[in-house]
C-alpha cells in the first residue's frame, strides 16, 4: 500500500518538474539572482605563510644582533698606530726605590755625591793622563780630529776596571728636528766625576735609536775631558803640529754625482769609495779639534 502511494507521488512531482511553465518559472529565477564568487580553497603554503610561528614571534620581539664573520688567515691585520720618535724618547730615568734597603743609595738623576770629595790613586791619574799616540788618533773629512769613542772605554776600564764606572742619565732624551740629545753623569767608583750633554745628528727618523747611542757615546768623551783623557784633542798648538806632521789635503771627485770637495785625511790613509782623488795637497794646520 505504501509503495504504491510512493510510486504514484514520485510520478506525479516528476511530472510536475518536466511541465513547461515549471521550467520557465525556474529559468527566470536564475537570471534575476546574482552571481556567486567562486572562492578557492585555503592552500597549505599561504596558510603556512600567514600563521604566525613561535619563532617569528621571537625574532619579532628580541631582533637578532648582526654577527661578524669569523677572521681568516688570509684578511690582512691592521697594523698598529706608529708614533713619531721626533716628538720625544718619553724616557725619563727612573728614579731609586724609597725602600729603606735603599734609602743610602744617591740618585744620579739629581745628586752631586762624592764630586771632588777625594782624588784618585796616582796609578789612576797616569793612565787618564797618558799621552795619546798618534797612531790613534784620527781625522774627518772637515780636518777635524778626533779620538775613537771605543778607546775612550779602554782607558776607563784601565783606570777603573770594568764595571767601576759607568755613565747614569740625569734627563729625557730630546729629539729635534735633526739632533738627538741626553745628559749623562760619569760615575766611578761610586763617585760622580763628571756632567756632559751629548748630541747627534740624525738624517732620517728611522736613524733616531743610532743617534741615541751616539749621543751617549758623545756625552762620554765630553765627561772624559774632566779627568784629563785625550786633553791634547782641544790644545791648538798640539793641533796644528798633528796636522802639519800626520794630516794631508786633498781633493776628491764623487764617482757617481762627479761632484769635488776638500778632503782631509792622513798620510797613511787612502781615499775610499765613493771618492776618488783628483788632486793632491801639502799638509798642513787643519781647522781643529774637538
Amino acid at each position: 500500500m505504501n509503495a504504491a502511494a510512493s510510486r504514484r507521488a514520485g510520478g506525479s512531482l516528476r511530472a510536475f518538474l518536466t511541465a513547461p511553465s515549471c521550467r520557465a518559472t525556474h529559468r527566470r529565477r536564475i537570471a534575476s539572482s546574482p552571481p556567486t564568487r567562486q572562492q578557492n580553497p585555503p592552500s597549505t603554503t599561504s596558510t603556512t605563510s600567514t600563521a604566525p610561528s613561535s619563532t617569528s614571534t621571537t625574532n619579532n620581539t628580541n631582533p637578532p644582533t648582526a654577527r661578524k664573520p669569523p677572521q681568516t688567515p688570509s684578511d690582512p691585520i691592521p697594523p698598529p698606530p706608529l708614533r713619531s720618535l721626533t716628538a720625544g724618547l718619553s724616557d725619563p730615568p727612573p728614579s731609586p726605590s724609597p725602600t729603606p734597603s735603599e734609602s743610602s743609595e744617591p740618585d744620579w738623576t739629581r745628586s752631586f755625591h762624592g764630586l771632588s770629595s777625594t782624588p784618585f790613586t796616582a796609578e789612576q791619574a797616569t793612565t787618564l793622563q797618558q799621552p795619546l799616540s798618534k797612531t790613534d788618533i784620527e781625522i774627518k773629512p772637515d780636518g777635524i780630529i778626533y779620538l775613537p769613542e771605543i778607546k775612550y772605554r779602554r782607558i776607563l776600564n784601565k783606570a777603573f776596571g770594568p764595571g767601576g764606572w759607568g755613565l747614569a742619565p740625569r734627563g729625557e732624551t730630546i729629539v729635534t728636528g735633526k739632533v738627538v740629545t741626553r745628559e749623562y753623569g760619569l760615575v766611578c767608583h761610586g763617585r760622580l766625576v763628571s756632567i756632559a750633554r751629548g748630541e747627534q745628528a740624525y738624517f732620517d727618523p728611522d736613524g733616531i735609536p743610532t743617534a741615541t747611542e751616539g749621543c751617549k757615546s758623545n756625552a762620554l768623551m765630553r765627561c772624559c775631558k774632566d779627568l784629563g783623557v785625550a786633553s791634547e784633542l782641544w790644545d791648538p798648538r798640539f793641533i796644528r803640529g798633528f796636522m802639519a806632521e800626520v794630516g794631508r789635503e786633498t781633493v776628491v771627485e764623487h764617482v757617481v754625482s762627479r761632484k769635488r770637495r776638500r778632503h782631509w785625511m792622513r798620510k797613511d790613509d787612502e781615499v775610499r769609495w765613493p771618492f776618488k782623488e783628483v788632486a793632491g795637497g801639502a799638509g798642513g794646520a787643519g781647522p781643529g779639534g774637538r
